[in-house]
């Protein structure tokens, strides 16, 4: 990530030991002109800095804090800062506040005690993005063209999709999306959550360009938010429906998939918004698809209660989720790939691995469609159980 002058990162904690830390563990990314840090011990003191200094980045805040907390703090600073990042630093079992927190605006959250190295991914996604979102303004008085605004979508799409992947002798994952040329909000996930359950999430929002872009991100940060409050797939949906609906003047809706894998008992435990029904691939080849729970995709009814449904993946199973890019791609005859041609891919002895199954279906869907014009995204999330587990 390049930059003309360091990124100014404001962090807030009133622990008087975390400032030579953070200068200490981060000495190589200051030494190298990534980026600089500044310090205050509360929210109040927080906002002053911010006042005096517009050149700030980016807040690392703590939650828990005298005299302004970090939630507060979250509050303020729109109205000091509206354009900065802010990312919230708390203990892991203070769930409820974190959730609060990513609904307050917050794009992202570690956790303590901080681990340096997620915190510098975190730290450099987080100012990948903003950086994203300023050229996306410095361009949007100077765009002449459609197809120019919907390149700064599509940019700004794939600058908070995950590109590395938790890794874990129990389970192995990967995940891609190609973007049409017409931007659209496909979107995928995944969360650690409380005692090593994983979260996965894919989605695809309805209509095509910036606004759809938008919504994602929108969609993204409640799905996640919600996710480490809530815990299950059922209730998580249930929420992040209902906050759509409180603002969503543009009547626009996502088809959302949210699974929990529990790597303990091997259960995946899944709610499904209106999205394409995941497919389970067996180590021999055969697959089925996974039972439906029938709801309806999120920010069309308020109140809406989403089932969910589990099953126990045996080692070496895989699920595939997608989006219909995948299955509604279409050659120049007109023709869509379809599930059956998707179902294929294994049954002709396709590797499970996620990484190769990523590459197999991306390599015969574009092959399918040849030279026809791609018309949605394209998304797919890979998730597989070790063989060698219990």
């Amino acid at each position: 990530m390049k930059s003309a002058h360091p990124f100014k990162i404001l962090v807030v904690d009133d622990e008087p030991d975390l400032e030579p830390l953070v200068l200490q563990r981060m000495r190589r990314s200051i030494r190298g002109g990534e980026y600089t840090f500044v310090f205050a011990g509360n929210g109040i003191e927080a906002l002053e800095v911010l006042s005096a200094d517009p050149s700030i980045d980016m807040v690392l805040s703590d939650i828990n804090m005298p005299r302004m907390d970090g939630l507060t703090l979250l509050e303020q600073i729109p109205q000091v800062s509206p354009d900065i990042r802010c990312v919230i630093v708390s203990a892991y079992g203070d769930m409820k506040n974190i959730r609060v927190a990513m609904n307050r605006g917050a794009f992202d959250f570690v956790t303590k005690p901080i681990d340096f190295e997620d915190l510098k991914v975190t730290i450099d996604r987080t100012l990948k993005h903003l950086q994203e979102w300023r050229e996306a303004l410095a361009s949007r008085d100077k765009l002449v063209m459609l197809q120019n605004e919907l390149d700064v979508a599509s940019k700004m799409q794939k600058s908070i999709l995950p590109t590395t992947f938790p890794r874990s002798p129990d389970y192995q994952m990967s995940a891609r999306m190609q973007a049409a040329r017409n931007v659209g909000g496909d979107f995928y996930d995944v969360m650690n959550l409380e005692r090593g359950a994983l979260g996965l999430a894919i989605a695809d929002v309805s209509d095509k360009g910036v606004p759809a872009a938008l919504f994602m991100m929108s969609c993204r940060t409640l799905l996640k938010g919600a996710a480490i409050g809530t815990g299950s797939p059922g209730p998580v949906l249930n929420e992040v429906n209902d906050l759509l609906q409180e603002s969503n003047d543009a009547a626009m809706f996502v088809t959302a998939l949210y699974a929990v894998y529990d790597p303990g008992t091997g259960t995946l435990t899944y709610a499904n918004g209106g999205h394409n029904t995941p497919l389970l691939v067996h180590p021999d080849g055969s697959s089925e698809e996974l039972a439906l729970t029938d709801g309806i995709a999120l920010a069309v009814v308020p109140g809406y209660e989403y089932e969910q449904a589990s099953v126990t993946l045996s080692p070496g199973d895989a699920v595939v989720l997608y989006t219909d890019g995948v299955t509604e791609a279409m050659n120049e005859q007109a023709e869509e790939f379809g599930m059956e041609r998707l179902i294929a891919l294994f049954a002709d002895g396709a590797s499970t691995d996620p990484e190769e199954a990523i590459d197999g279906i991306f390599r015969a869907v574009n092959d399918f469609a040849g030279e026809a014009p791609q018309s949605d995204d394209i998304t797919c999330l890979v998730f597989r159980r070790s063989e060698n587990q219990a």
